[in-house]
């Protein structure tokens, strides 16, 4: 084997955004492998060659889903998602462990975690459920 060979079953043809099926709200896609970084027992989750999305609405159950409607509710999902949770305590950097309550108090973490992106030593588009960088949520 050649190495990994991450999001095999990605397509560019995939639009960017999409509608979930339980909300109606468009969201951004997501990389296969964040998804499967993320859901339980990855090999019984059936891939195909379509896109798949983050949705992020603290009020409907779906955090991803694919183009044909397929769905992945919370409880599928083995990290705890802080735009699903109300707990403060939930982390909402991934790459380093610190929680919405943790930035708050402590300016330095944020400052932490901005330099340490801007170096590239994350891991945000696989450890980020989202799959995308957090610092824009430390608002």
């Amino acid at each position: 084997m050649n190495g990994c060979r991450h999001d095999q079953i990605d397509t560019n043809q995939a639009p960017t955004r999409y509608r979930c099926p339980v909300n109606g709200r468009e969201y951004p896609r997501v990389r296969t492998r964040t998804l499967l970084h993320h859901v339980k027992q990855p090999w019984e989750f059936p891939l195909s060659a379509q896109g798949y999305y983050f949705c992020d609405d603290p009020d409907c159950d779906v955090v991803y889903f694919g183009q044909d409607d397929s769905v992945v509710n919370k409880e599928k999902v083995r990290t705890r998602v802080w735009q699903k949770a109300a707990d403060p305590g939930s982390d909402v950097c991934y790459c380093f462990g610190v929680s919405r309550e943790q930035a708050k108090k402590n300016k330095a973490i944020t400052q932490f975690i901005a330099e340490q992106t801007k170096k590239g030593n994350c891991a945000c588009t696989t450890r980020n459920p989202s799959g995308r960088c957090c610092l824009k949520d430390f608002k």
